[in-house]
C-alpha cells in the first residue's frame, strides 16, 4: 500500500484540467492560495479536442470591456476565446488550444497525463492516489467533466448504436440513411452536418425541443442550434419526429431495427447513433456525497459536500435546488465561492475575488437559470 509522501503535500488538489479545473484554478491565485496542483488524465482540454471535428460551441464568443466579463465562453477575468481565436463559435479543437494558452499565461501549476484512482478522507486531509503516486491534500475539487463518460444505459439494446461522443468527424461516417436518438444539442448537431454531406437523417426525440418556449438553453435548443435547422440541407435532408419514445434497438441481419413504444419501427443498415447525454464525472467520487433525488450530488451552499468537509465540485453537474450550470458561463459563477471558501479555511483573506462581482460572479448568492436541464 502507498503511504503519503511529505514533500506532495497540498492546500488544494484540483482534479479535471478542463475549463472547470482551469477556471477554478486561476481564481485559487487569485485567491492567494499558491500551493496547489491540477491533475489531468490527459493533457489540458483533451474533452474539447476530441469533439467531432465539425461540431462547434452553441454559445457565441464576443470581446466587451463593458463590465469586465468579456464573453460567454470565458473561463477567467481578461481573456477571451473570441480576441484570441478570432472566432464566435470555437471548434472543440480550437477552444482545447485556448484553454491551453490561458493555462500557459497564469502558470497553473499542472501535472498532466495523471489518472487519479481514488480520492479518500484520512483525518483532517484527503488522500489523493493515482497511477503512479499518492498526493496528500488538505482539500480536493472535483473538476473533471463529463464528455468523457457517454450515457449508453436508459435504452434497451443501447449498446448497438454509436454515441455521437465517439465520432472524430461526420464527413467520414459510412452510410447514407442515419438514425439519431435524441433530439438536443449534440443530436441536432449531428443531423444538420451529415444533412450537409448529403446523408438522408430522421432525427427521434421524446421530446420536443426544437419547440419548447423558453429561450434557457438549458432547457429548449439554443437559437444557434435552431438557426442551423432552418438551413436548406436540414429541411430537406432531415426528418424530426418528436414526442417518439424508443422502446428497443435491435440488429436483425444487416439491419438495425428501432422500435418505439406505441409499435412504429425504423429501419436503417447504418448503425443507429445515440445522443443521450453523458454520464459525468462525478459518478466517479459518489461516495464522498450525499445524493439528490436527480443523482446528482448534494453540496453546500459553498458547493462542498455535506458528508464529507473539504470536498468540493465545480463543472456541469454542480446543481442547486432546480437551478443548474450546465454551461461556462453558469458554473463559472461558482468559482470564486469554492476559491473564497478555501481561502477563508486558510486563513487567508482572498481580497482578490472581490473583483469577480464585476464578472457576474456573486460570492454568497446563487444565480443560473432556475430550470431543470435536458441537456444534462
Amino acid at each position: 500500500m502507498s503511504t503519503f509522501n511529505n514533500d506532495k503535500s497540498y492546500d488544494v488538489v484540483v482534479v479535471g484540467g478542463g475549463a472547470a479545473g482551469i477556471g477554478v484554478s486561476i481564481a485559487l491565485m487569485h485567491a492567494g492560495i499558491e500551493n496547489f496542483i491540477v491533475l489531468e488524465k490527459y493533457v489540458v482540454g483533451a474533452s474539447f479536442a476530441s469533439w467531432p471535428t465539425e461540431t462547434r460551441f452553441i454559445t457565441p464568443s464576443f470581446p466587451t470591456n463593458s463590465i469586465g466579463m468579456l464573453d460567454l465562453n470565458s473561463i477567467a477575468i481578461g481573456v477571451s476565446p473570441a480576441f484570441s481565436l478570432s472566432v464566435e463559435h470555437p471548434t472543440g479543437r480550437e477552444y482545447a488550444a485556448h484553454l491551453r494558452g490561458v493555462a500557459l499565461y497564469f502558470e497553473v501549476p499542472i501535472q498532466e497525463r495523471t489518472d487519479v484512482m481514488r480520492v479518500t478522507k484520512v483525518g483532517d486531509d484527503f488522500r489523493v492516489d493515482t497511477a503512479d503516486d499518492t498526493l496528500r491534500t488538505k482539500h480536493v475539487i472535483w473538476a473533471a467533466g463529463e464528455f468523457q463518460y457517454p450515457r449508453l444505459d436508459g435504452l434497451d439494446g443501447g449498446e448497438l448504436c454509436r454515441h455521437t461522443a465517439t465520432i472524430s468527424d461526420y464527413k467520414n461516417l459510412d452510410g447514407d440513411d442515419f438514425i439519431i436518438i435524441g433530439g438536443y444539442e449534440s443530436g441536432v448537431d449531428a443531423a444538420y452536418h451529415l444533412a450537409h454531406y448529403g446523408k438522408r437523417v430522421r432525427l427521434i426525440d421524446q421530446g420536443c425541443p426544437w419547440k419548447e418556449e423558453t429561450s434557457d438553453p438549458s432547457v429548449a435548443l439554443s437559437t444557434y442550434s435552431l438557426e442551423r435547422m432552418r438551413a436548406r440541407c436540414f429541411i430537406e435532408q432531415v426528418e424530426l419526429f418528436p414526442h417518439t419514445q424508443i422502446n428497443c434497438v435491435k440488429r436483425i441481419g444487416d439491419m438495425y431495427d428501432v422500435t418505439t413504444h406505441d409499435g412504429k419501427r425504423f429501419q436503417s443498415n447504418v448503425q443507429p447513433l445515440l445522443a443521450g447525454g453523458f454520464e459525468g464525472s462525478h459518478k466517479l467520487v459518489a461516495d464522498l456525497f450525499e445524493q439528490r433525488d436527480d443523482g446528482f450530488p448534494l453540496l453546500s451552499e459553498q458547493d462542498e459536500s455535506t458528508i464529507v468537509p473539504g470536498m468540493f465540485l465545480c463543472g456541469p453537474a454542480v446543481r442547486h435546488g432546480n437551478h443548474v450550470f450546465c454551461f461556462i458561463y453558469k458554473y463559472r459563477q461558482r468559482f470564486a465561492v469554492v476559491a473564497k471558501t478555501i481561502a477563508t479555511s486558510l486563513g487567508l483573506p482572498a481580497e482578490q475575488l472581490e473583483s469577480y462581482r464585476q464578472w457576474g460572479m456573486y460570492l454568497d448568492d446563487l444565480s443560473c437559470c432556475g430550470e431543470e436541464c435536458s441537456v444534462c
